[in-house]
């Protein structure tokens, strides 16, 4: 049972958060195991790996991480199977890794470009939704029924970014899936939500914030005068970790600092 000391309490629960390696995903990752959620790591680089795990056992979470590839299905099943049999669970699926791409024009764009973009923000999130979904329906056949689908989508996918049509079509598909499977994994007691960052500093981003004109032209425009920091995505994370957000699903939480109103 889940010790609710307070709201936002986690103790007891377990979440995988892909991409969780560094950016916004180790921005998620810090404030859950600051909540008592045991977290489990899946990136591709196994040094980057090791010091996201080290950071969120100093702050006295348990956590491990995972050599994982989710554009390779075996890579995932293995994974999602090591974490099961040291924890016994997965309650929440953070699918946050992806790729950005190029920036072109959309008539010299190659088909390999929308099938690489598509398959890693698109294909690599259903993947890893799939093998979720399925230990969390099985739970709740149990009478353990809770689980948590959260995708990084995009304002993007929302907001017209020239040069980037390929971006913003893999994360609009993110965002339809997720309301799909809203509603379809409801009577599992599973939520699906969305979270739709605006511009935000990471690794993956490092390119345009070094970019003056970029940045010239984008951050006036951002109400609260600054970019994202991979913190700020920590407090939609543990909102819809914890039970405060039961009755939340099929949303698309937007987090820009108004970039999108303004």
């Amino acid at each position: 049972m889940i010790d609710a000391r307070h709201p936002f309490d986690l103790t007891g629960r377990v979440a995988i958060v892909t991409g969780g390696n560094g950016g916004l995903g180790l921005g998620m990752a810090n404030t859950l195991a600051e909540l008592g959620c045991t977290v489990a790591i899946w990136g591709r680089n196994p040094d980057k790996n090791a010091a996201a795990v080290a950071q969120l056992k100093a702050l006295g979470a348990q956590a491990m991480a995972c050599q994982v590839d989710v554009l390779d299905q075996s890579s995932i099943d293995a994974a999602f199977a090591q974490i099961l049999g040291k924890f016994d669970r997965v309650d929440g699926m953070f699918a946050n890794a992806g790729v950005i791409g190029e920036m072109k024009s959309f008539v010299d764009r190659p088909t390999a470009e929308w099938s690489a973009m598509l398959g890693a923000n698109l294909h690599g999130v259903r993947a890893c939704f799939q093998v979720a979904a399925k230990h969390m329906i099985e739970r709740a056949r149990t009478g353990d029924g809770f689980g948590r689908l959260v995708a990084t989508s995009s304002v993007a996918s929302i907001d017209g970014a020239a040069y980037c049509e390929h971006y913003g079509a893999s994360k609009g598909a993110l965002n339809a899936m997720v309301r799909a499977l809203a509603v379809e994994l409801a009577r599992h007691d599973i939520t699906a939500n969305a979270i739709l960052p605006g511009y935000a500093k990471s690794d993956m981003t490092a390119d345009m914030m070094d970019n003056d004109k970029f940045v010239g032209n984008v951050l006036p425009r951002i109400p609260l005068r600054r970019f994202g920091a991979p913190s700020d995505f920590g407090g939609i994370a543990a909102y819809l970790m914890s039970n405060m957000s039961a009755y939340q699903t099929g949303t698309c939480t937007v987090i820009d600092g108004g970039y999108t109103i303004y």
